[in-house]
């Protein structure tokens, strides 16, 4: 089954899918505090880091200092969370990467493998409104392959401020919403948070969007600037076949609708409430066009069933 995500949005950060350390603190210098780089400027909450120059031997498991500690929600596995942060390998005094001057957090699910395994185990158990420091060894990292300007085997340095985080509903609710058009698919109203059914007819597609609701729920409406996790199920109208799922993988999706690149799916959530589910059909204009895309042909029309589960 292909993954469509990886298609549909522009990525902004290094930071794609690729033992909770020690609490020994080590010895502190001018650089080195607690075991970890220091913090040399821009120290507190919501300042943009500089980082020194790591010394010695990196830690060779998973190391978390915590700089200053908020008082909001302890995150968990399955929460959306945004965050601020910097990123620097040990023996480097130059970032490879911060969202401070692109202006723009950075949203996951945390324990969704949407990032590398040293920020999921990192970050959980943390509470909202604090500034945590990683050390993370090249196994909870980008491993022997590295990744862009991260060298093999690296060990990676963040701070990593956490602006908020969500609890992530298992399913959208609402007004089920009568499906009386023959020609359009039918989307099953489950709540239980399995994969609903999705039933595509077998006449012509429409030519223009549809996007409709399914379950209307009476959260906030979707604005195109929003990020937004979902839970989807995509199918090709010409056969009805599903290509891509995310409850097949057990994992929702943050789509940060200004990122993502399939006109039908960015219009298709904008305007819809937040906890309903929707159905979208793309056509060919609204989706790939005459592009083959990881085995999706050419000029096909688009079918999915979507979860809008929470904005971030």
């Amino acid at each position: 089954m292909r993954r469509l995500a990886g298609l549909l949005v522009v990525p902004l950060l290094l930071l794609s899918t690729a033992a909770c350390g020690s609490d020994d603190k080590g010895s502190d210098s001018a650089s080195m505090k607690n075991g970890l780089p220091a913090i040399t400027a821009g120290e507190k909450f919501g300042e943009k880091p500089t980082l020194a120059k790591g010394e010695g031997d990196p830690p060779k498991e998973l190391k978390v200092n915590v700089i200053s500690k908020g008082d909001g929600a302890v995150t968990k596995k399955g929460d959306a969370i945004q965050v601020n942060y910097l990123g620097q390998a040990w023996d480097s005094t130059t970032p490879f990467d911060n969202s401070f001057d692109r202006g723009q957090p950075f949203d996951l699910t945390l324990g969704a493998g949407q990032v590398i395994k040293g920020w999921d185990q990192g970050l959980e158990g943390q509470t909202v409104g604090s500034r945590v420091e990683l050390g993370i060894p090249p196994d909870l990292g980008y491993g022997a392959q590295g990744q862009g300007d991260i060298k093999p085997n690296a060990t990676l340095v963040f701070v990593v401020d956490i602006l908020k985080a969500t609890t992530i509903p298992k399913s959208a609710t609402g007004t089920a919403v009568a499906q009386d058009d023959k020609d359009l698919p039918k989307v099953g109203t489950n709540t239980d948070g399995k994969a609903p059914s999705l039933t595509v007819p077998k006449v012509d597609p429409p030519t223009k969007l549809v996007s409709n609701y399914v379950l209307e729920s009476k959260g906030e409406v979707v604005k195109n600037t929003d990020t937004v996790v979902v839970n989807y199920v995509a199918a090709l109208w010409k056969d009805g076949k599903v290509f891509d799922s995310t409850y097949a993988r057990g994992k929702t999706e943050n789509f940060p609708l200004a990122q993502l690149t399939l006109k039908g799916l960015k219009d298709g959530i904008t305007g819809k409430k937040v906890g309903s589910r929707i159905l979208i059909v793309a056509p060919p204009s609204e989706a790939f066009g005459n592009e083959e895309k990881q085995g999706i042909p050419k000029n096909s029309t688009l079918v999915f069933a979507v979860d809008i589960l929470a904005k971030v």
